[in-house]
């Protein structure tokens, strides 16, 4: 009979009570009595309406031992609570699963470290057990906090320290899963709850304890189990891994707040492996919530120190490359909108540092500026990264997202508001979004050009092509050249140079479809010419004419059929005749790297058309240049120091490409030669004043009557127009002879009038046209047509009677 116990007042206590005190030896050290045991089991399993009495008596003496220190004593009797949970599953063990608890809770606020991690382990001894029916009252928060707090114990002693984290990280392990099971679940994943889990886990993440800090292993824990970090992570895997989408903000939010409190951004190797594990452990199709949260932290963080956005953008990229191949829902548009967003934020920032530092007289290269370019650099590389590994429909409409936000001098709808930035501001978004559409297309492979060029790309793309930043145009060369290039060939046509045998190379190609066909016809000329007035910028250095080269490569390997290849061919000779002429008062360097980039390129054409003749005249020319104009080839104008020639007009022509035997060598072959003997001219478009670039051709669209003479008399003319004329004046497939003369004429009076003449005419003319235009609809109006169906407009120039729109609907011809 236990000490304390009269042999009278046993007899008349319970039964229960009886054999609850048998199982306590006199010696604590002797440990639970088993026979004894073993009758209190086989009670409780045939009297279960009497566990709650049971359990309710073990937690009076459990309670009475531990105040009295009386730790032996407290052991053996949670020893016993352990064999009777796992032996009884009744409906009865309700109340007795109570007391169990009430007796964990009075070891884990003891302050005795073995009692904490005693009640640790019958903790979750007891989470393991998988109850009958769910239990509706019960509730873990006081586990959840106490738990908490032992991850994060500062105990003296580390081998203590360290074997208390780890009771702590195993009790919220336990919670987790016993909570998880239960009907109740969702009680564990409310705010009060993750916001004391998650962070206690994290912490433990975060601290790397030293080997030699680490306690033995003991019977209770495993080699893993030893390091906190390594059991907290397994632990936050687990939950991370439970979480619904209902709950994942809550299990995710804890996450932002622990890295901002402590200042995780910066150096941000744990929140990249944070989130990797996120990404890793929730389910996927949860993915995009947590992209989500994460562009609206960066939100949140947008007038924050560069590096801490530099962080959470870093953080968003190796989140994006975990989810982009898997489900990213609806959130495709919303990172790109985030991410440009906060990249024009990002230019925003570095310029008002930059002109503060202007005021202040202070700059360094390693202030703010180049911070805002780590953020810089960090989102171009999301963007592409998350666009390069989108499905092929899904990154054509991101390319054209995207250009649709590059700013266009002129244009001020569906672009990014650039206005306060100046043109600094503006080139520098510029070159950002053209940098990230550059990620976005790189590996792009589509079956026809017109699917990766369509018109909501192309033209958009192209007008950046003619600014004046050399650094604008090769990015979108190289961009043209993710787009073109289906077959992997632009590696082999890196650098610019004289290719001795083309076949070396094995250019992949294949037959030129008619999708394609289709697009070159359409689009050719538009291409040509942003080759040709790209060629003629002053600013032009190495890299842009060996990316010219390679475009004028690309177009003849992916889309030249005999009517590309001659006009492939004009355009070459009009660039040498544009050097040779030299009418924009280019430098020596730039009309040397001209001819050079046409003799590179009729070296590969040539070869890849296999004409025997053309061939023999290209390596005559080639030949003649190595020996009496080296400064024509890529070799020699490309190197650190050539020595350039005073002019160009003593050369022999023995060192130009000629038209006429080029007509001579192709039409013996079978081309159509004719067009040859055309002299190339770019057509005429609204893209070089949209781009802001000072050319002659801006004024080309204004088509004044220079070419009448400088006199500002209005010399009127009278055209009868009928339908037939109308029908002839829009059916303008074809441009004659005759018009293209009259445009190079146009062109040649732009470049050697006077500028003050050449503004005080078209200030004139400008408004001459708005007077007569006024006059015609006022015709038009007053006068309807005659029963015959015509109407004779006495308006001056004749071009100025295709402004108005005729349409023949009856028989008579309506004015609109």
């Amino acid at each position: 009979m236990p000490a304390g116990v009269c042999g009278c007042c046993g007899a008349l206590r319970p039964r229960y009570k009886r054999l609850v005190d048998h199982i306590f030896p006199e010696d604590p050290k002797d440990g639970l009595v088993k026979a004894d045991m073993e009758k209190l089991t086989f009670y409780a399993v045939s009297a279960p309406e009497k566990l709650d009495r049971i359990g309710a008596y073990l937690a009076e003496r459990l309670s009475r031992d531990v105040v009295r220190h009386r730790y032996g004593n407290v052991f053996i009797a949670m020893e016993a609570l352990d064999q009777l949970l796992m032996a009884c599953h009744s409906q009865s063990i309700k109340p007795f699963v109570e007391s169990f608890l009430h007796m964990v809770a009075k070891l884990l606020e003891s302050g005795e470290p073995k009692l904490q991690v005693y009640g640790t382990n019958s903790f979750v001894k007891f989470a393991n057990i998988e109850e009958d029916t769910p239990s509706y009252h019960r509730r873990y928060d006081f586990f959840v906090s106490r738990f908490s707090a032992m991850c994060h114990s500062c105990h003296c002693d580390p081998e203590i320290r360290t074997e208390i984290r780890i009771a702590g990280i195993r009790g919220i392990q336990g919670v987790v899963r016993k909570t998880v099971n239960d009907e109740l679940r969702a009680t564990i994943w409310e705010p009060q709850h993750m916001d004391k889990i998650v962070p206690s886990l994290l912490f433990n993440m975060q601290k790397i304890e030293d080997c030699e800090s680490r306690p033995p292993a003991s019977p209770m824990a495993d080699d893993k189990e030893e390091n906190p970090s390594v059991l907290a992570e397994n632990c936050f895997r687990e939950l991370l891994g439970r979480a619904t989408y209902g709950n994942m903000n809550n299990a995710v939010r804890p996450v932002f707040a622990h890295l901002d409190h402590h200042k995780l951004w910066e150096s941000n190797e744990f929140a990249v492996s944070c989130f990797k594990i996120i990404m890793y452990s929730i389910q996927a199709q949860y993915s995009h919530h947590v992209i989500q949260q994460i562009l609206g932290h960066l939100d949140s963080h947008k007038k924050d120190s560069p590096r801490i956005r530099a962080g959470i953008v870093q953080v968003l990229l190796e989140a994006v490359a975990i989810a982009a191949k898997g489900s990213i829902g609806p959130t495709v548009l919303e990172v790109f909108n985030t991410l440009l967003k906060h990249l024009t934020l990002s230019v925003e920032f570095e310029l008002g540092d930059r002109r503060s530092s202007v005021d202040s007289a202070v700059f360094t290269a390693n202030g703010k500026e180049s911070d805002e370019r780590i953020v810089q650099n960090a989102i171009i590389q999301t963007i592409g990264f998350f666009g390069s590994n989108l499905p092929d429909y899904q990154r054509s409409e991101i390319m054209m997202f995207i250009m649709g936000k590059v700013p266009v001098f002129g244009v001020s709808s569906h672009t990014i508001d650039t206005s306060h930035l100046g043109d600094f501001g503006t080139k520098r978004i510029q070159i950002m979004l053209l940098r990230s559409l550059l990620m976005v297309t790189s590996g792009y492979k589509s079956k026809t050009i017109a699917a990766a060029l369509p018109i909501p790309i192309i033209d958009p793309l192209l007008s950046p092509s003619l600014m004046e930043d050399c650094e604008l145009r090769q990015l979108v060369l190289e961009i043209l050249h993710n787009l073109i290039d289906r077959h992997d060939n632009r590696a082999k046509l890196r650098g610019i140079r004289i290719i001795p045998d083309v076949a070396d190379l094995k250019i992949k190609r294949e037959k030129i479809s008619r999708q394609d066909v289709n697009f070159i016809k359409k689009h050719g000329q538009q291409l040509y010419r942003h080759i040709y007035l790209g060629c003629k910028e002053e600013d032009n250095v190495q890299k842009n004419y060996e990316l010219l080269y390679t475009t004028l490569a690309l177009v003849t390997i992916e889309l030249a059929n005999e009517d590309v290849i001659i006009d492939l061919i004009r355009v070459a000779i009009a660039l040498q005749d544009m050097a040779i002429t030299n009418e924009d008062n280019l430098p020596m360097f730039n009309r040397c790297s001209i001819m050079a980039l046409v003799a590179a390129y009729l070296n590969f054409l040539s070869q890849m058309i296999a004409v025997p003749a053309f061939c023999q005249h290209v390596s005559k020319v080639i030949e003649t240049r190595t020996v009496d104009a080296p400064f024509f080839l890529p070799a020699v104008i490309f190197r650190d120091k050539c020595s350039l020639p005073k002019s160009l007009e003593k050369q022999e022509k023995n060192v130009f490409f000629l038209t006429n035997k080029i007509v001579e060598f192709l039409g013996g072959s079978g081309y159509i030669v004719e067009r040859l003997s055309i002299p190339y001219v770019p057509q005429v478009t609204d893209e070089d004043r949209l781009s802001r670039r000072k050319s002659i051709v801006d004024t080309i669209s204004i088509q004044v009557d220079i070419l009448n003479g400088s006199n500002s008399e209005d010399k009127v003319n009278t055209e009868e127009i009928t339908f037939e004329s109308l029908k002839k004046a829009i059916d303008n497939t074809g441009m004659e002879e005759q018009e293209k003369e009259r445009r190079r004429l146009v062109i040649e009076r732009f470049q050697k009038a006077p500028f003050e003449e050449i503004a005080a005419q078209c200030e004139s003319k400008a408004n001459m046209l708005h007077d007569k235009l006024a006059q015609i609809l006022e015709l038009t109006i007053r006068q309807p047509p005659s029963p015959s169906g015509t109407i004779t407009i006495t308006a001056g120039h004749a071009q100025y009677q295709s402004v108005p729109v005729y349409e023949m609907k009856f028989p008579d011809l309506c004015v609109y």
